[in-house]
């Protein structure tokens, strides 16, 4: 007779199975499988059985033949991992559109250029409006709001436009007043930026000079444009 390891859920199994004193184990499992009980040879035991180390030992070609295979399939394994590395995305990607659309070293866009070469300044001129206008002021805030509407967003580059200690743009009038009480600060018309009008008509010029070049506008074009002041 062999013996077997079972674990204990089992052995409670089999023991609530028993039906008399003294029946073994091995009774009551050939009982429950339907075999006679009868006529059981209960010689000693001499081995215990464990059929988990009972496997026959492999033979060296066997032994070969199983490494071999194994190492094939981790090959395999790496191989199909470097394909998936090296393999070139499909479709664009946020990454793929910015390295495509990056500019080359020495060659940024910024704001100012976008605005030059998509705009043409002169177009805020328009003499007939010009001359509706009252005064230097009436010219200078017409020919800021025109250069709003040409500039779209990059008009906020205005706030970059300063004097040697003095705000010349502003956010709000209270931040213009703040800065010097005699500003005089006038909105410009449809956007959300104020500007200084205390200066005179020379000093009106430069500061749109300054604010049409800091857009990207050609030097001569802004000469141009602020004789109209």
């Amino acid at each position: 007779m062999k013996y077997i390891e079972i674990d204990e859920e089992l052995y409670s199994f089999i023991a609530s199975k028993t039906e008399r004193i003294g029946e073994s184990a091995s009774d009551i499992l050939r009982r429950l499988l339907g075999l006679t009980v009868e006529n059981i040879d209960q010689q000693s035991n001499v081995h215990i059985s464990q059929p988990s180390l009972e496997t026959k030992p492999l033979s060296n070609e066997e032994q070969n033949a199983l490494f071999n295979k194994a190492k094939e399939a981790v090959e395999k394994l790496v191989s199909t991992k470097h394909i998936a590395d090296v393999k070139e995305p499909q479709g664009n990607t946020a990454e793929q559109v910015a390295e495509v659309t990056s500019p080359a070293a020495g060659e940024e866009t910024t704001k100012s250029n976008i605005v030059a070469s998509s705009n043409d300044f002169a177009t805020i001129v328009n003499e007939h409006l010009i001359a509706q206008q009252k005064g230097a002021v009436g010219r200078f805030m017409f020919l800021l709001q025109s250069l709003a509407q040409v500039a779209g967003d990059s008009f906020e580059q205005v706030l970059q436009v300063q004097g040697k200690g003095r705000l010349y743009f502003a956010r709000s009038k209270q931040e213009l007043l703040a800065a010097s009480q005699s500003a005089n600060p006038k909105q410009i018309e449809d956007t959300t930026y104020w500007v200084t009008t205390n200066n005179n008509t020379a000093k009106k010029r430069n500061i749109l000079k300054e604010v049409l070049l800091q857009l990207g506008c050609d030097e001569s074009v802004a000469l141009s444009i602020v004789k109209h002041i």
